[in-house]
């Protein structure tokens, strides 16, 4: 059985979401109570509804308790996004992600208990310094305030060495979970397999321990 996804909220992240999924080959339930926003992303959603997702019988009428996923993306109306997730929780939706404004904003919904709370302004902000700091690394995912993945660019200074003459986790304490060479992705990459200049090699650790590997290592 197909998950079923909704994405509550239209306006430009949540209609971006909406046409990710269509993408994807997702189906997606679309919801928001302006009916322009709508109407706009009705193309790319398997169903889209106008409502006002605030009540609850509107959202059991829809069916989201049998929903494996809900994202919800309603702008700057922070009173809304609130009791729009706490219905979705209460109702039992599996997972309930939500997008926040502000830390006020996602303290609340930490409290009520959503799944994930997503700050793509400030998500995004964090991987562009990362990026523009060094010009090692390529890609940055923050898992916690003290876990990582990066993507670094592997320089001549461990060109044509194996994992294991790296000795990565004992040195640096942070782990190769992937090499990107070519376009292709060679995951879980063994201990003889031998690093290229240019290589982008997805790392995961401490932040401390990843930089130190930036700094030093590679």
């Amino acid at each position: 059985m197909k998950k079923q996804f909704a994405v509550i909220g239209l306006g430009r992240f949540g209609g971006s979401i909406v046409e990710e999924f269509s993408t994807l080959g997702v189906e997606v339930l679309a919801i928001d109570k302006d009916e322009e926003n709508v109407s706009r992303i009705s193309e790319f959603a398997t169903h889209s509804v106008q409502a006002n997702a605030t009540d609850e019988n509107t959202l059991k009428s829809l069916g989201l308790r049998n929903f494996d996923h809900a994202i919800v993306s309603m702008g700057e109306d922070i009173e809304s996004s609130v009791l729009t997730s706490l219905i979705l929780k209460e109702i039992g939706v599996k997972q309930v992600w939500v997008k926040a404004i502000n830390k006020y904003h996602k303290k609340v919904l930490e409290q009520i208990g959503v799944d994930r709370v997503i700050q793509p302004e400030k998500d995004m902000a964090r991987r562009i310094a990362h990026h523009v700091v060094s010009d090692k690394i390529f890609d940055y995912i923050e898992l916690s305030d003290n876990h990582s993945i990066v993507e670094i660019h592997a320089s001549k200074k461990v060109n044509n060495k194996s994992i294991i003459e790296l000795d990565l986790r004992a040195k640096y304490g942070c782990n190769l979970i992937g090499i990107q060479r070519d376009g292709d992705i060679i995951v879980a990459p063994s201990a003889e397999e031998i690093i290229k200049e240019g290589d982008l090699l997805i790392m995961i650790g401490r932040n401390e321990d990843i930089q130190r590997f930036e700094e030093v290592g590679v």
